[in-house]
């Protein structure tokens, strides 16, 4: 799993947690929708750390909250390719 498609889970799994929608959270959050989606279909390869902790206050928890799990947390950049 490469770094976007953890992000697009965490954001997927996080909006099934709350029963939100991708649409409500971009409400919630102030990240466009548009955005939003790009994140989620992989088209957003690096999101800022500006829409990771816009997402977060949204989803009310920390950027560090939002990317305590497991998949991330056992994730080596140094595979990532630029």
């Amino acid at each position: 799993m490469n770094y976007s498609s953890m992000i697009a889970y965490r954001i997927e799994q996080l909006c099934n947690e709350r029963g939100i929608t991708l649409h409500k959270l971009a409400t919630m959050s102030g990240v466009p929708s548009s955005t939003l989606d790009n994140l989620v279909k992989g088209n957003v390869k690096t999101p800022t750390l500006l829409v990771i902790h816009r997402l977060s206050n949204g989803l009310g928890m920390t950027p560090i909250e939002f990317l305590n799990f497991p998949a991330f947390l056992n994730y080596s950049f140094e595979d990532e390719e630029e």
